[in-house]
């Protein structure tokens, strides 16, 4: 059986704490890119120092996962699907599928947004699947170091 191939990509992603703590888990499920777009905090700013605070919280996993910037979500999706990938925009939206009830393929890339505004409306659109996370509690989302853990642990079958 064919091991399934996952990248992830933040799409504005403003905490560089959540960042690294995505870094940690990424390496611990195997995800073979992290793609960082807009405004998200990389490992290396654009001076070329380390980010300690992303440092802090990934541990070292962030020498460990391949990481790519990129400014243009939609031509970034684009090239995803020309190299045959599934791209899974992690929101919650009325027509969202639930998280449990979701096959991958064998090549998934899951989008994941910013902390307020979440995935973008040129992301939703591009993406060939929305799928959420049920909330019970009154909050509305969880906090999306967690919410990307819960996701790549379930769909990859870590």
């Amino acid at each position: 059986m064919r091991e399934k191939e996952a990248v992830v990509i933040l799409e504005n992603v403003r905490s560089a704490h959540n960042v690294g703590a995505i870094f940690r888990t990424a390496e611990s499920v195997g995800v073979a890119k992290l793609y960082l777009v807009g405004y998200t905090p990389a490992p290396i700013d654009r001076f070329g120092r380390a980010v300690s605070d992303l440092q802090k919280t990934a541990l070292g996993a962030d020498a460990m996962v391949p990481w790519e910037q990129c400014t243009d979500i939609s031509a970034l999706i684009t090239e995803l699907k020309n190299n045959e990938f599934s791209v899974v925009a992690v929101e919650r939206t009325d027509d969202a599928i639930d998280y449990k009830a979701y096959e991958t393929g064998d090549r998934v890339a899951l989008v994941f947004g910013n902390e307020v505004d979440g995935v973008s409306s040129e992301a939703l659109a591009a993406a060939d699947a929305v799928i959420a996370l049920p909330m019970k509690g009154r909050k509305e989302s969880l906090n999306v170091s967690v919410a990307t853990g819960i996701v790549l642990y379930r769909l990859l079958d870590t």
